[in-house]
């Protein structure tokens, strides 16, 4: 065996070996998917109008206070619509667009008689909110779903673009996953005003009925330790409705424990959000501070001193309520909340099913190949078989060295690979038959064969990889696994229907220098 010979063996031999270390053994170094491993599949709708009721509703707080510092009398300023509001009673046009400049760069404005304005939020920026917060909940669901430990989820835009498909392989608490994943967790920190109070009408009664539009009535529940135990009851708290200190200002969340050794979640501001958290704890020692999530009062202590950057969350909490409150603050709360359209629950044993069904069919595809190529081609039929078995390995070894998902339409490109191994090594050995037949020696027939099918086997791989590429960037998720298991199938066979099948004739020929005939 010829130096040049001799490399090209063991090149193949070391591409075969790393692609054995890098899958073996499959059960821990192969990612299956859904369809696979079980697991739960969600669809999930974003309410963006939420979304843009939430972007009116704080354009409207600020336009109130804006024209209280501004002395601009109004008789009325409300939220009609997801994106409209009114104002009404306004007085001095001149100095109320002055102090509506901000909320001008966001909504048209339609006077009316009596000084009534209308505004209604620009279509562009509708168009832009609703996006925002499609992309916005896409990447927060993502944080939570990676922080959940989930091997290859699957977070992805759906049919409809405000849909969101959620896969999550392995996952056997669906109850606790949709829980998570559908937390708004919006964090607020606010002083509370009074309360608390027994009921909600007690609270409407102190105020007479009128609630004033700065303040907002929100529901708590009483610390059970403050109380002596038992089971806490609801209460409610005045509390201001713009809130100084939000989730945005979260630097961390983790879980802890209160000075009763109860679980707690102990949070980190950001330095903006530290500077006004101190500012707002020094100027209101010796009350209350509402800790509110999700609009409701989970603890509201009595600051003693200055905070800075540090907190606590305390309320009744299991450890495992505190772990996933922690995660859900750490990844941002969402910005509108969600809607459960479609939910499904793959079992293992169906998985197990599925991955017994791929693999009949892989072996039966292999074995009618088998048949066909030692049939039709006799000896060089092996030669073939040994081309796309080694094909098999790469490819495996690949998808495991990269943590691609096998999925089940994993198994169909498989079984495609096989097929496009039998047609690249069908076009070299028919042309080595055709040099055959011009009376050409074996050596040169073979060398004549490979050199000629080369770019015919570029050109059919190379369009075939185009039509991959493009499933990859359009596809979902069971396409994309599709696409995955052909892209690197296709780089694959062109190393093993040129490389590997060539070095086995050249092996075969140089062990027979005088060899006048070939079993093809």
């Amino acid at each position: 065996m010829n130096k040049n010979l001799r490399w090209r063996v063991l090149t193949i031999l070391a591409v075969i070996g790393l692609a054995v270390w890098a899958f073996y053994p499959p059960s821990q170094k192969v990612n299956l998917g859904l369809d696979l491993k079980g697991g739960v599949h969600l669809v999930m709708r974003v309410q963006t109008d939420a979304a843009l009721r939430i972007e009116t509703e704080t354009t409207v707080e600020r336009l109130g206070e804006t024209l209280t510092r501004a002395g601009v009398q109004y008789s009325r300023l409300e939220v009609t619509s997801p994106t409209e509001f009114v104002v009404e009673g306004i007085q001095n046009d001149q100095a109320f667009r002055q102090a509506a400049v901000e909320a001008d760069t966001i909504f048209s404005r339609s006077p009316g008689a009596g000084g009534r304005y209308t505004y209604t939020m620009r279509p562009i920026i509708v168009n832009q909110l609703r996006e925002e917060a499609v992309n916005q909940a896409l990447q927060t669901i993502e944080r939570r779903v990676n922080e959940l430990g989930v091997v290859e989820p699957i977070v992805a835009r759906y049919t409809a673009a405000d849909q969101i498909l959620v896969q999550l392989p392995g996952v056997t608490d669906v109850t606790r996953a949709k829980e998570i994943i559908r937390s708004t967790a919006l964090l607020e920190l606010k002083i509370v005003e009074m309360g608390p109070f027994p009921t909600q009408e007690a609270a409407q009664q102190t105020y007479n009925n009128n609630v004033p539009p700065d303040l907002e009535v929100v529901p708590g529940s009483e610390d059970v330790a403050a109380t002596g135990g038992g089971t806490p009851t609801t209460v409610y708290y005045a509390v201001r409705r713009v809130a100084p200190i939000t989730g945005r200002d979260l630097r961390n969340a983790r879980p802890s424990l209160d000075q009763n050794n109860l679980p707690a979640v102990g949070f980190s501001l950001n330095q903006d959000g530290a500077r006004r958290f101190g500012q707002l704890t020094e100027q209101n020692v010796g009350r209350q501070l509402a800790i509110i999530l999700d609009n409701r009062v989970v603890s509201a202590p009595v600051i003693q001193s200055r905070i800075t950057d540090e907190g606590q969350i305390t309320g009744s909490f299991t450890q495992q309520e505190a772990q996933d409150l922690s995660l859900v603050l750490r990844s941002g709360a969402l910005p509108a909340p969600m809607d459960f359209l479609e939910e499904r629950t793959v079992g293992p044993s169906l998985g197990a099913e599925s991955i017994r069904a791929g693999v009949t069919a892989s072996i039966g595809g292999l074995m009618l190949v088998v048949v066909f190529m030692l049939f039709y081609y006799r000896l060089a039929g092996f030669n073939a078989l040994t081309s796309i078995g080694v094909n098999l390995l790469i490819l495996l070894g690949m998808m495991a060295y990269l943590g691609a998902t096998m999925t089940l339409p994993g198994f169909a490109g498989f079984i495609l690979t096989i097929g496009m191994g039998v047609d690249s090594n069908v076009l070299i050995f028919e042309r080595i038959k055709e040099e055959l037949g011009t009376a050409k020696g074996v050596r040169a027939a073979v060398n004549a064969g490979f050199d000629r099918v080369w770019w015919t086997i570029v050109d059919t791989h190379v369009a075939s990889l185009i039509g991959a590429l493009l499933l990859l960037n359009f596809g979902t998720g069971p396409i994309r696994g599709f696409a995955t298991t052909l892209i690197i199938g296709l780089a694959s066979n062109v190393f093993t229907a040129v490389f590997v099948s060539r070095t086995i004739f050249e092996i075969v020929l140089a062990r027979r220098t005088q060899l006048q005939t070939l079993s093809i």
